[in-house]
């Protein structure tokens, strides 16, 4: 009998030997990511299956609650990476930058220079959920002035942005590259972040994507999309995050 069903493949077939998740929760103990490094092994080997091999963790930096510094992320980086190759994951590339809250904390760093890139000069940057800093486009002008081009992770999730979507170009205009959130795609976040998700993607908007992966249910929830139309849409931005690592 005739099939009226197309056939759906899983975004997790898709990610090729030069995929770099450059967006993930992934060293033990440090964010709101891995709690330990049993559970930081089991998901890059759950990853590791979907055939990702290049990997660069981000945890957070944001004053008051997550004060990660370069030589803690640089020190769980390198543990990580050896207990990989002591039980046999030797084909795997780890990685280490930041997901950095545009705080004020954010604003000494940035005087000082002590950051840890994506690539040699990338920065994976966010802000709060609630609503943008007030000076936003100043410290995005001061990232460049000071030699660093900002990544802006997850876009879509920013609701305040939803009704008011010319900001999305503002943000582009300013110098700023968007990173999507693959579950975002799904509904994970909810209907509204997925719809502004493909929204940006079908506007060409999206730079690179990862994977934000904190726990299993990121992953449980990342097998589920495959609906073949965002595949399609989603399937150039992937082959972007090669050049990041």
């Amino acid at each position: 009998m005739l099939s009226f069903f197309k056939k759906r493949t899983p975004i997790t077939t898709l990610f090729d030997e030069h995929f770099v998740d450059f967006h993930s929760h992934l060293l033990p103990g440090i964010d709101d990511g891995a709690k330990n490094m049993e559970t930081s092994i089991a998901l890059i080997k759950r990853m590791h299956s979907y055939g990702i091999k290049n990997f660069i963790t981000t945890p957070h930096i944001m004053s008051g609650v997550y004060d990660n510094t370069p030589e803690l992320i640089l020190k769980k980086q390198q543990e990580l990476q050896s207990h990989l190759k002591s039980i046999g994951l030797t084909n795997i590339t780890l990685g280490a930058a930041a997901e950095y809250m545009l705080d004020a904390g954010f604003e000494k760093l940035l005087e000082e220079k002590k950051l840890l890139t994506l690539s040699d000069t990338k920065i994976l940057v966010e802000m709060s959920y609630h609503s943008p800093p007030l000076n936003l486009y100043e410290q995005l002008f001061n990232i460049q002035m000071a030699g660093y081009q900002p990544i802006l992770a997850h876009p879509e999730r920013y609701a305040f942005y939803h009704r008011n979507k010319k900001e999305y170009t503002k943000l582009k205009e300013a110098g700023c590259l968007f990173q999507l959130n693959l579950l975002s795609l799904s509904t994970y976040y909810g209907k509204d972040v997925q719809k502004v998700a493909i929204d940006l993607l079908k506007e060409g908007l999206i730079d690179f994507a990862g994977s934000d992966t904190h726990h299993m249910r990121h992953l449980d929830a990342l097998e589920n999309i495959n609906q073949p139309k965002i595949i399609e849409l989603v399937k150039p931005v992937l082959k972007n995050n090669q050049s990041l690592m």
